[in-house]
């Protein structure tokens, strides 16, 4: 997944404790992704940077690409961040430059964790489906590993928590309800997507001491007691031990949570760091050729880094 924008902004975020409950809905802003796709970004946003070590998060979709090429993401590098891929409907195949080369598919978990340094590509298979689902999300990896070596996950099998009136929550990273997903995670963290069938009226068990967001993903809920609509993100805020959730029409939302970030951040274009010279480092290494390897196998140039920015990036809290 690339922030494809050729003049990004600096995002600095992390570093706040959590605000107890509150109810901030974001509507998300379009943003065009490769040669065909149009996304929604909820995060970073207007008002919050990362929810838990969640820090950039897409929807996108449903799309008719029947007699388009869909997704078509060139070669990219990312640092200090895990980048997760979700699907409703649709495929992307991944290839990295560690070598993998991976179809994912609905419900099924790619998860790269890029370390110090990793380069990758996204794109619909030439025969795909006809419609184009899913969500792109990134994790930032805390000081102690964000250094270490990169690695790719694909997880097909994942744990499944039920609730009475119609709720079914695929728990997609970390923990939910105490089923834990079989991806590496180095922070406490949720990431769960949940289905509500028409007329479900529950509770989801959350952590008191995480925040938490609920992405629609599609058809229309009530998360609260806030309705969500499709491509909306509802932040939770900490000190929720419940979720009351509720749908008239079949639905489904992501549920993004963890322990709020307390390291002081930098993300800027595909890079999560610390400092602006580290930022720097990583763009003259990419644009060289250097340290983020090869990805072998895309059909097209890589991406070049944009300019950076005429002021000096500075790390930040994790609201603006």
């Amino acid at each position: 997944m690339s922030n494809l924008d050729t003049a990004p902004v600096p995002t600095r975020c992390g570093g706040a404790h959590g605000p107890g409950p509150v109810r901030e809905l974001h509507p998300g802003k379009e943003v065009p992704l490769g040669e065909s796709t149009v996304v929604r970004r909820l995060l970073p946003n207007l008002g919050r940077r990362t929810v838990g070590a969640w820090c950039f998060v897409d929807h996108y979709g449903p799309d008719d690409i029947t007699d388009e090429p869909g997704m078509q993401v060139p070669p990219h590098p990312h640092m200090g961040l895990q980048t997760v891929s979700w699907l409703h409907a649709g495929e992307v195949l991944h290839r990295d430059s560690l070598g993998s080369l991976q179809t994912v598919r609905p419900r099924e978990l790619g998860l790269m964790t890029s370390g110090h340094a990793i380069a990758h590509s996204e794109e619909s298979p030439r025969t795909h489906s006809s419609v184009l689902h899913g969500a792109q999300l990134w994790v930032a990896l805390p000081g102690g590993r964000r250094h270490g070596p990169a690695a790719f996950e694909h997880h097909t099998d994942l744990p499944v928590v039920t609730g009475g009136g119609g709720l079914r929550a695929t728990v997609i990273l970390g923990t939910l309800d105490g089923a834990t997903s079989p991806g590496t995670v180095h922070t406490p963290l949720t990431g769960a997507d949940v289905a509500l069938a028409a007329g479900t009226d529950a509770r989801l068990p959350l952590e008191e001491d995480f925040e938490y967001a609920a992405l629609s993903m599609a058809g229309s809920c009530t998360v609260d007691g806030v309705p969500l609509g499709p491509g909306a993100m509802l932040y939770l805020g900490t000190g929720r031990r419940e979720l009351p959730v509720r749908a008239d029409t079949d639905a489904a939302f992501m549920l993004l949570g963890g322990t709020p970030f307390e390291e002081r951040l930098v993300m800027w274009w595909n890079f999560v760091g610390r400092s602006h010279e580290e930022i720097a480092q990583a763009r003259a290494d990419w644009n060289d050729g250097t340290r983020f390897g090869e990805v072998r196998g895309y059909d097209g140039p890589r991406l070049t880094a944009p300019a950076l920015p005429p002021t000096v990036l500075r790390p930040r809290g994790r609201t603006r």
